[in-house]
């Protein structure tokens, strides 16, 4: 299906939205909230998970709107063409499958006319029985010592995803006791300090070291991995690589090349984006060896079960339809540039940065698919830190600052939960009490008037006025298990596509990444020449030069 070359702006749905915001602007969340039957409107259920989005600055009607923008995107049509393989990143001619790597065996899910589901689960059941081997002793290092610590090497997507899930996982009970005596430490930044923290305390002769990159080009994924391939032939000898070093990617000729068994290289697929990679080898093969397989197998069931939710649920029902859109309606209509990501679970600690990228990197664009240039705004700037910590570092902003939308996200039963004799309540009540106060708070605010029946004193009113009407949303997970974090993961990936599918652009390319790099290049030869040659900087403009010369001239680097 050709898409439409005209922009969403275009249609009467986005004008009646435009129009709309008027009636919003008379609107304050305290009136709102009085309305039982719209908060109950407002509240969806799937699957063991609550949603109450509530607290938006949106009406029945507003909420009408917004699907009939939705209709207007042709966003069910959109949904489906990305699950039926068609090449929906039109940029890089590919299909966009992440779904297809957590779909149950028996699933059928197509890429130019071939069922990939037997080819992922080819890769699992590898995985699988690879994992067990080194977790179960059988497979030793170079010394005849089993393998207890992994380290992965991998940036951007193939490390913020399976960092997440590790974060999550190690106090899972499940997970806690299936990972005792191992570690996992990821290797993501160039920075030789990374590589320090990540072998520091470490033993080659018991490490497993997994490079992930899919080309097996990626330049500070490379460099690491030549750095620890040194560090383990220094201590063992060249033959060691083989049985500490193992690969993720679809290059097995460079992988072979580097001295790794393409025996031990795990595949994926070019139809699977780097931020949409966890489900994959990428986060699949690292979390298998610290948790084994089957813990991994219940985050990859929790995933398929909103994919399901996703694909076949009305729009009006359908929890990441619903997020999309009103994360749109924030962004493109309100005008808020920033949303906050507030998970009430030190769990969750690294579920914000994971979703930076999803979001950020997926609808950081300024142009439509068809190349037309967007007169409105995408995307918007993700951050977050887990409840309480958050409140005692940016709340005061949110608060009485900027407007920021704020995603609080709750968990009933704490994976750890402590309740000490002679407190009112469990340590899990007290986090969860700010959960339920904080998105209150946000919307009704205080009112100079309550200010003044508490006695407050004049010239403190000002300071001490909230004025409330800040927009949030609640999630309410059950508890937070493998299948949980599954399940969170691809509520977040399918909202963040809804907004690209809205908004009209390709939510699932990213060139916007290449242009520093390649201006890297540059300043990488000049280093290299200026140091073994002397060369004098070229090429670089005034401020570029003054900075390279401070550098080259104080840097302790040794000459090469």
């Amino acid at each position: 299906m050709a898409s439409s070359t005209a922009l969403i702006s275009d249609t009467e749905a986005w004008k009646d939205l435009k129009g709309h915001v008027e009636d919003i602007k008379k609107t304050h969340l305290r009136d709102l909230m009085t309305d039982a039957n719209r908060c109950q409107s407002m509240m969806m259920e799937f699957d063991g998970l609550l949603l109450d989005y509530s607290r938006q600055r949106a009406t029945v009607e507003t909420v009408d709107k917004l699907l009939n923008l939705a209709k207007a995107a042709q966003l069910t049509e959109k949904i489906s063409r990305m699950f039926n393989g068609e090449h929906i990143n039109s940029t890089e001619n590919r299909s966009v499958l992440h779904v297809a790597l957590r779909a149950p065996k028996d699933a059928v899910i197509k890429a130019d006319g071939k069922n990939v589901v037997p080819e992922v689960w080819n890769v699992l059941d590898k995985i699988k029985e690879f994992s067990e081997k080194i977790r179960s002793g059988s497979w030793v290092g170079a010394t005849g010592k089993p393998l207890k610590d992994v380290i992965a090497i991998g940036i951007g997507g193939s490390f913020l995803g399976p960092l997440f899930v590790h974060t999550a996982l190690q106090t899972d009970p499940e997970a806690l006791e299936s990972a005792k005596g191992r570690q996992l430490r990821f290797l993501a930044n160039i920075d030789p300090v990374d590589v320090a923290r990540n072998i520091n305390g470490l033993n080659p002769e018991t490490t497993l070291v997994v490079v992930v990159s899919k080309t097996f080009t990626t330049a500070e994924t490379m460099l690491n991995a030549r750095t620890l391939r040194e560090w383990i032939t220094a201590a063992l000898g060249a033959s060691a690589v083989a049985k500490h070093m193992v690969a993720v990617s679809t290059n097995l000729a460079l992988v072979e090349k580097f001295g790794i068994d393409p025996n031990n290289a795990f595949a994926f697929w070019d139809w699977v984006g780097g931020r949409y990679s966890v489900c994959s080898a990428v986060g699949v093969l690292p979390l298998s060896l610290q948790y084994g397989f089957s813990v991994v197998e219940k985050f990859l069931k929790g995933a398929s079960s909103i994919d399901q939710h996703f694909q076949s649920t009305p729009i009006e029902k359908n929890i990441p339809v619903l997020l999309g859109l009103l994360s749109v309606w924030n962004v493109s209509f309100l005008g808020y540039p920033a949303r906050a990501i507030l998970p009430h679970s030190q769990a969750l600690e690294k579920f914000a940065p994971h979703i930076q990228q999803v979001s950020m990197e997926s609808n950081g664009k300024g142009v439509s698919i068809d190349g037309l240039p967007l007169p409105f705004e995408t995307g918007e700037i993700d951050f977050g830190e887990p409840g309480t910590n958050g409140q005692h570092s940016f709340y005061q902003l949110i608060h009485q600052g900027r407007v920021i939308p704020c995603d609080f996200i709750g968990i009933v039963k704490s994976q750890q939960p402590v309740y000490l004799k002679g407190e009112v309540v469990s340590n899990h009540d007290e986090l969860m009490s700010n959960f339920f106060a904080q998105p209150d708070a946000l919307a009704y605010g205080k009112t100079p008037e309550q200010l003044q029946k508490e006695n407050v004193s004049e010239n403190l009113i000002p300071h001490k006025t909230f004025s409330g009407n800040r927009p949030s949303l609640s999630l309410l997970l059950p508890e937070l298990t493998a299948y949980n974090v599954g399940q969170l993961l691809a509520i977040y990936e399918h909202r963040v596509a809804v907004q690209g599918f809205v908004w009209g652009i390709n939510s699932f390319d990213q060139w916007g990444v290449e242009l520093g790099k390649v201006l890297a290049t540059h300043v990488r030869k000049q280093l290299h020449s200026s140091r073994t040659q002397g060369t004098t900087l070229e090429g670089f403009n005034y401020s570029t030069t003054t900075l390279l010369k401070r550098y080259l001239e104080t840097s302790s680097e040794p000459q090469m």
